[in-house]
């Protein structure tokens, strides 16, 4: 079941499109990566799941339901422009805008004291905020962003600023908040997080989805019959050098003995490759070498830009 539902919205902005018939699904209690360069249309379309803006056309949908007012309870968002009030106290202002979620004083207020504890700022609680580090704010405004327990949770950037042990300690949160049954929609640039905690993706480019799956299945679909073998000792370089069944991009020498790069030729499959193989040497090690979302992310947003450029240049010439 699908606790989030876009379905063909668009939205300009003056002469700029900013999203073009846009649709994704989030399934219920998951982890899904909205992707895309700067400027792609990520920013619109969560602040139109937030209502902070309206789509020019299309509908949306959270729990079977179009998006309405009375959503907003259930969404907690924490934009990548943070927005916490510099001369407030930290603790003052946490209660305030717990308040503002719908949650009384004493529940706020007991609540934060114990994800202080948890984060362990509670030395914090009656600092001002410009006294605290960027990453401290960081912890103050994820805290208030999660606390009413919202059934839809938006993180921008959530890990920007943080050293590797906090960026940790957050991805551990966050992965024990799907575990308690959310729903969180996860936008960033970096792509090592995206396969580490997402369930699913999209990648907008342009102001349109051009890509989007499960994180094994886009890393499936963008592999490129390439396979790391290792040799033990030495390698019969002219065996290894004459076959039709695959091409050796790389060899180079290491501790074991050879590692080499091999794409694989059609139609060929692996059982024969590695058949031929085997008779230049010991195999040790025989790996399929996989797709990172990094290397997905930039090959299809570049191939994309240049096809959009095309049928530009194209449709100018006409």
């Amino acid at each position: 079941m699908n606790f989030l539902e876009v379905e063909n919205v668009s939205k300009s902005f003056a002469e700029h499109r900013a999203l073009t018939d846009v649709s994704i699904e989030v399934p219920d209690n998951s982890i899904f990566g909205l992707l895309g360069p700067n400027g792609a249309g990520k920013t619109t379309l969560i602040r139109i799941i937030n209502q902070i803006s309206m789509p020019d056309s299309g509908i949306v949908r959270l729990n079977g339901e179009k998006l309405n007012r009375e959503h907003i309870g259930q969404i907690g968002y924490l934009p990548e422009e943070r927005g916490l009030y510099k001369k407030m106290k930290v603790g003052e202002q946490a209660v305030y805008l717990a308040r503002l979620k719908g949650l009384t004083k004493a529940d706020a207020t007991k609540k934060l004291v114990e994800w202080f504890r948890k984060f362990e700022i509670e030395a914090w609680w009656d600092k001002k905020v410009e006294e605290l580090s960027k990453g401290m704010q960081q912890k103050v405004q994820f805290i208030t962003t999660i606390l009413h327990e919202p059934k839809l949770l938006i993180f921008d950037e959530p890990f920007s600023g943080f050293d590797p042990i906090n960026a940790n300690l957050l991805k551990q949160e966050i992965l024990e908040l799907k575990e308690k049954g959310a729903t969180i929609i996860f936008s960033t640039h970096n792509m090592e997080s995206v396969e580490a905690i997402c369930d699913t993706i999209a990648l907008i480019n342009r102001s349109k989805v051009i890509l989007e799956g499960s994180i094994d299945s886009v890393k499936e679909k963008y592999k490129s019959n390439l396979f790391e073998v290792q040799f033990k000792g030495e390698v019969n370089r002219t065996s290894i050098a004459l076959t039709a069944d695959y091409k050796i991009l790389e060899i180079a020498q290491n501790k074991h003995g050879y590692l080499a790069k091999v794409e694989l030729q059609a139609p060929y499959n692996t059982n024969q490759m590695l058949k031929t193989l085997l008779s230049a040497g010991d195999i040790i090690g025989f790996n399929e070498i996989i797709p990172s979302m990094n290397e997905v992310f930039i090959k299809v947003v570049e191939k994309n830009i240049e096809q959009v450029d095309a049928l530009t240049q194209k449709a100018e010439v006409k």
